[in-house]
């Protein structure tokens, strides 16, 4: 769907079908064609697709967003740059990957003013041009393999990994009982004791705990010393690990939005099976320190996420394989 506000500002019309994905919630896209209508956007929707034309092109416009979505802000964010005028952008999200579209666009000749900011303010250009730019390093997967080592214990540098981008996490991580710290390349973690301690947190957008991050801190907390609460507040059904992990031992209590950890002594190898590309990781952290084998099933989920998974634990120490069908 993110095609949809560049393929419409350059081309004049695009065709996209409605997103799919993970099964965490719904993926409503009334934000994205919301705004671009207020950018003169005609788009209906039909058969599971959206079609849309600017046969006139797009006309700048000011667009406040009634919720913070990351994907609306690029959409509209791409749009704009094509568009005829000034469009101001507002209560648009804040993730740094944003910011980084935004620094991608500005090297392609656009005119952006309020970058890592609620508000954006875009000087449409007639066209744009080719640039070199360096994305940013995958936060959640940063966020992923520091998991790793506090649910298995040892000591990791996550070399391109930035600190700055996961505080949030690592600030629990540390509440928990690791021990992290920025280096040259990268950042170190290790675990400073046999056990963590349990750490309440609940999801919310940037610069906030990341829903994308919920599974795999989860995980670590189902055999962390005391109670955990645990709170989603960004996608309605993204408990669909906690099954699977009480299948290894987890005491794990679902109430509404939130739920309740009580750590364990240690879990137990078992057959788990992936709903999504977060809970497959927390299912496959989980597996490496269950006593036991665990078969994480249906891990083509895990692959929209991570690449080479098990290369890098199993280069670090872990007992780990992808089984071949």
């Amino acid at each position: 769907v993110l095609v949809l506000g560049p393929l419409l500002a350059r081309c004049g019309e695009a065709e996209v079908s409605l997103p799919g994905g993970c099964a965490i919630g719904t993926r409503p896209v009334d934000l994205h064609i919301a705004a671009l209508r207020e950018l003169g956007a005609e788009i209906e929707i039909s058969n599971g697709y959206i079609k849309a034309h600017a046969r006139k092109g797009l006309k700048g416009a000011h667009v406040r967003f009634p919720m913070i979505s990351v994907g609306a802000t690029e959409n509209l964010l791409m749009a704009a740059c094509l568009a005829e005028g000034t469009t101001v952008l507002e209560n648009v999200a804040r993730e740094p990957e944003i910011g980084d579209l935004a620094r991608c666009l500005i090297g392609m000749g656009a005119d952006i003013e309020g970058v890592d900011s609620e508000r954006l303010v875009v000087h449409g250009k007639t066209s744009l041009g080719g640039t070199e730019h360096s994305i940013l390093p995958d936060r959640i997967e940063t966020g992923t393999y520091a998991a790793a080592v506090a649910i298995a214990g040892g000591a990791v540098e996550l070399v391109g990994a930035r600190l700055d981008l996961i505080e949030a996490v690592t600030d629990k991580l540390a509440e928990a009982g690791c021990d992290i710290a920025a280096t040259p390349r990268g950042l170190t973690i290790k675990r400073n004791g046999s056990r963590l301690k349990g750490v309440d947190f609940l999801t919310q957008p940037f610069p906030g705990f990341p829903t994308d991050m919920q599974a795999q801190v989860m995980s670590i907390m189902t055999l962390a010393d005391g109670a955990s609460m645990i709170t989603e507040t960004i996608f309605e059904n993204r408990f669909m690990h906690v099954p699977e992990l009480a299948r290894m031992g987890a005491n794990i209590v679902v109430h509404g939005t939130s739920a309740l950890v009580r750590g364990v002594q240690g879990l137990t190898g078992a057959p788990v099976m992936a709903t999504d590309l977060r809970a497959s990781v927390s299912l496959v952290l989980a597996g490496l320190a269950a006593q036991g084998e665990t078969t994480v099933n249906r891990v083509y989920h895990l692959d929209r996420g991570y690449e080479r998974l098990e290369e890098k634990l199993a280069a670090c120490g872990a007992d780990i394989e992808r089984l071949r069908n």
